[in-house]
């Protein structure tokens, strides 16, 4: 199961994320989600657990828990949404030429 944690404090290591899921079942991985820019958390992550059981467990006991201050969101992770092309719409014609009389 993949597992969204969200309201991660900026300082927290994946290291951290992998052991706070650890201590409810096996971990396969734990992402922290960083700006590509400037390697910043972005103040989310996700926790792939390969037990439904110990995920859902995990899940009950983190969801709201204090975590260097801040309570985490804990929850099962939906599929990114299909956003649409991206881009600028742009637009507008050029205005009429103007005619001779």
């Amino acid at each position: 199961m993949n597992i969204y944690v969200g309201n991660l404090p900026f300082s927290m290591s994946e290291e951290d994320l992998e052991a706070a899921f650890a201590a409810h079942g096996e971990v396969h991985s734990a992402r922290i989600i960083t700006d590509r820019y400037t390697g910043q958390s972005r103040g989310f992550g996700f926790v792939e657990m390969p037990d439904n059981n110990a995920a859902e467990t995990a899940i009950q006991a983190l969801n709201g828990r204090d975590f260097q201050g801040r309570p985490l969101t804990v929850n099962e992770a939906r599929p990114r949404e299909d956003r649409g092309p991206r881009g600028g719409g742009g637009g507008g014609g050029g205005g009429g030429g103007g005619g001779r009389w």
